[in-house]
């Protein structure tokens, strides 16, 4: 299929509200590589407050996506028709130095790398889009508990 065929472009966004205050916004922009395999990439913005204080954590990811199967019901005739998928995610984020408390402050900021792996499900709403719930976990361990394990996403592609 031509160039524009094959692009594809979504997100998530994460919002809690209260005692604790967590806003996360992150776009893709990616490309189907082939029929079941695609490849996406975009910043990622998260403000967290709590009681301590509040920070802004922003960077950029990566990931790939294998689609395992399309429609469930063609492989079990249940009237599910759910896709499922393998994810693979590598994500660079800025962290501030004085809120994670990394002494010495050589510099206001420092970088945290972090390789995530899961699976998920897939609902299409439309012929091109679908809305996708994600399970990743970190597989790779900063010390900083940045995720939840496992870290939950409900995103959509358009």
């Amino acid at each position: 299929p031509p160039l524009r065929d094959r692009l594809f472009y979504g997100g998530s966004f994460g919002l809690q509200l209260g005692t604790i205050t967590d806003i996360q916004v992150s776009p893709i922009v990616g490309m189907w590589v082939l029929p079941r395999v695609g490849v996406a990439l975009g910043p990622s913005y998260r403000y967290y407050k709590d009681y301590f204080g509040n920070t802004d954590i922003y960077g950029g990811r990566t990931y790939v996506q294998l689609i395992a199967v399309q429609d469930l019901n063609s492989v079990i005739p249940i009237g599910v028709h759910l896709g499922i998928f393998l994810h693979g995610e590598y994500e660079v984020l800025s962290l501030e130095s004085e809120v994670w408390k990394i002494p010495p402050f050589s510099s206001d900021r420092f970088l945290v790398n972090t390789l995530l792996g899961g699976g998920g499900l897939s609902q299409q709403i439309g012929r091109r889009s679908a809305i996708n719930f994600t399970f990743l976990w970190a597989l790779t361990d900063s010390g900083y508990e940045i995720y939840s394990n496992p870290e939950i996403r409900v995103s959509f592609v358009f």
